[in-house]
């Protein structure tokens, strides 16, 4: 089998590992990320590096592909742009669940990810490094643009149209015939009955805007993030 790399090593890697385990197409050869120490395991799998060791480890071992298995969009596409640069060579996989539902003339771009449960329905179009995740279902005609993003148990209808970056969190429902910007976040639990702009925040049932927001801004954080910013509330307030 061809040996590919994993890029990243939190739960997110953890999942995309077992995807890429299940279909049973690549050989995983290790993992590279930005912050962990080399030589530490994630799984079975060692952590090789950083993405400035990547050119070396493709070379002398003969690496076929990689797949950036980080949740949050932007950080994301800025991984991808660089392997890019530093390894133009090396193609991005694609890691599908065989428990994933794909429908007639479904069209996929390169380093995506659909997790188990998930069902893409006909003539869907999900673009390059998009995340489709645990149980959402996805309209028929729907257009996820690249590095976009949908949560465990989103359900959307169909002529969906989500936008570059964009995000649909956890549980929300989207009616057909919507389109949301690009870089648009919608909360989890939202009910969507309207087109959203570029660049905001909206949840609620109806989902309504809440605030504006940066191309760039993080809306995924780790528990120890989460509790660094807990505890800076407790000490403002």
């Amino acid at each position: 089998m061809k040996k590919v790399i994993v890029f990243g090593a939190s739960g997110h890697a953890k999942v995309v590992i077992d995807i890429i385990e299940q279909e049973n197409q690549y050989e995983i050869f290790g993992l590279v990320d930005s912050f962990k120490p080399k030589k530490s395991l994630l799984f079975e799998y060692s952590i090789l590096g950083n993405e400035d060791d990547l050119p070396a480890l493709v070379k002398e071992h003969n690496i076929y592909g990689i797949i950036v298995a980080i949740g949050d969009n932007c950080k994301r596409k800025t991984i991808v742009h660089k392997v890019q640069e530093i390894c133009p060579t090396l193609q991005f996989i694609n890691a599908i669940h065989p428990n994933a539902v794909l429908g007639k003339n479904v069209a996929l771009g390169n380093g995506i990810v659909v997790m188990p449960g998930a069902i893409i329905n006909s003539d869907a179009a999900i673009g390059d490094s998009c995340i489709v995740n645990t149980n959402a279902s996805v309209g028929h005609e729907a257009i996820l643009k690249d590095f976009s993003s949908i949560s465990p148990g989103v359900k959307i209808g169909g002529n969906f149209n989500l936008g570059f970056c964009s995000a649909i969190s956890i549980g929300a429902t989207v009616i057909e015939n919507i389109t949301i910007g690009d870089h648009t976040i919608i909360g989890a639990g939202a009910v969507v009955t309207k087109n959203f702009p570029d660049c905001i925040v909206a949840y609620g049932s109806p989902a309504k805007i809440i605030r504006a927001r940066t191309e760039n801004e993080r809306y995924l954080f780790s528990n120890l993030e989460r509790k660094g910013k807990r505890a800076v509330l407790k000490q403002v307030k």
